[in-house]
């Protein structure tokens, strides 16, 4: 096993439908205002970026983003990583039941996160081996605040949000099933 790759997968179920959560994930540039682990993006492009992160261990990544991959039609994001961070991520929405009672996807829907990455960070390269616990686990709570967070986000009718989904919850999924997906 190489301690410098990483490859992450999880699964973020919303009370939301896939059009309002694909509209809150596409736009990079509200992040800072739900998930509270990025900090600051900055805009180089019409499709590019800087994110700057930081969870709970204490280091920041900055990161350029350049999306490689947007198609509302299949709910796919991706994008290209570079800078302390390589590789690519993916964001995939899909409706949870195609045909809810509000209409096409409005019964809620399941994003799946991928990632395939590696530090570009000096430091982090050299730590991965004996951190490489404590990495996953940064990674894992970053997820997890970054759904509770857009689930309050589209519930309290955040852009590209509905208010409340079904039940008056935007966010459905628990953290066992993200314990699940770690």
């Amino acid at each position: 096993m190489d301690p410098n790759h990483y490859r992450f997968q999880g699964v973020w179920r919303l009370a939301a439908p896939a059009s309002a959560v694909y509209a809150a994930l596409e736009d990079v540039q509200g992040y800072p205002l739900w998930w509270p682990e990025i900090r600051e993006v900055r805009q180089a492009g019409q499709d590019a970026g800087e994110v700057v992160v930081r969870a709970l261990l204490p280091y920041r990544l900055v990161i350029h983003l350049e999306a490689t991959l947007r198609d509302p039609g299949t709910g796919v994001l991706e994008a290209a990583m570079r800078g302390d961070l390589n590789g690519w991520s993916r964001f995939t929405v899909t409706p949870d039941r195609p045909n809810g009672p509000d209409g096409p996807g409005s019964a809620g829907c399941r994003v799946l996160f991928e990632e395939d990455t590696r530090p570009g960070k000096p430091l982090l390269r050299r730590l991965a081996l004996p951190l490489h616990p404590l990495f996953r686990a940064n990674h894992a709570v970053m997820m997890r605040r970054g759904r509770r967070g857009l689930a309050a986000y589209l519930a309290s009718g955040g852009p590209g949000g509905a208010g409340a989904g079904p039940g008056g919850s935007g966010g459905a999924g628990t953290d066992a099933q993200e314990a699940a997906n770690r």
